[in-house]
């Protein structure tokens, strides 16, 4: 499916999380729509997203990185749609381990890069991150959250390499050492960078993102969408990209 004009009235407007780029922007070409009947997607931090929403854009589907950005815009009574899952990871240099991530994260040779919180939910899974470390080692939620540099996912965050994604020009810039983000948005950083590793954040410090989707509008292809975001296809799509599916039946 080739996307007609995002200025399109009538065509369906799908906001989705910047992780989602790679599996929805698939998903929407898989989509069995009318032709011209799909606007580009658009894509970015999930709480940037809601409050464009809220200030007035079109969108018939939000699909956000969280639970919560989508409860806010529901109308009363409306469902809010958890349709996958993913898991935290870090990217480093070699020599870190998911044993050894939380030493090196409080090394203050070592620069940490976080995305911003508040305006994107990776950025709030770090803080989590950092909230949980303080049960494993007293005071490293203050000397992580001093030290956490937040160079991607904030409204105006300029591109450190452009031509480039966010996170690959963090390390393509040397601009940190370690970067905390989605599991699912490692392998083409690790393809664009070489000599990265990613590691699983380890589960004393982890939390689980639980992506949700809430539908907007009556468009007539908006609710058609999310069903095939929760169909076996659109599951089969999300965990190709690297995500956790919740609607897929075990083998």
């Amino acid at each position: 499916m080739l996307f007609p004009s995002a200025g399109m009235a009538d065509s369906l407007r799908v906001y989705a999380a910047g992780s989602l780029s790679g599996a929805f922007t698939e998903m929407l070409k898989d989509f069995p729509a009318p032709p011209d009947s799909v606007a580009a997607p658009v894509f970015g931090p999930s709480g940037v997203l809601r409050e464009r929403i809220e200030h007035g854009e079109a969108a018939d589907i939000l699909a956000s990185a969280d639970m919560a950005q989508p409860r806010k815009l529901a109308r009363a009574g409306q469902p809010v749609i958890m349709f996958t899952r993913n898991r935290l990871c870090a990217l480093g240099r070699p020599r870190l381990t998911s044993d050894n991530l939380l030493d090196r994260m409080l090394d203050p040779a070592v620069r940490l890069a976080t995305s911003t919180p508040g305006a994107d939910l990776g950025g709030d899974y770090a803080w989590a991150i950092f909230a949980r470390a303080e049960a494993v080692h007293p005071g490293a939620k203050a000397v992580l959250e001093a030290k956490a540099l937040k160079l991607v996912g904030g409204p105006n965050t300029p591109s450190l390499v452009p031509g480039h994604g966010a996170v690959q020009g963090v390390f393509l810039a040397n601009r940190a050492d370690i970067m905390l983000g989605y599991c699912s948005g490692s392998g083409p950083v690790m393809k664009e960078v070489p000599g990265l590793v990613s590691v699983t954040v380890p589960a004393a410090l982890s939390v689980g993102p639980a992506y949700g989707m809430v539908v907007l509008s009556d468009h007539p292809l908006a609710e058609r969408f999310a069903l095939f975001v929760m169909s076996e296809r659109g599951q089969a799509i999300l965990a190709r990209f690297g995500f956790d599916p919740v609607g897929l039946a075990s083998p």
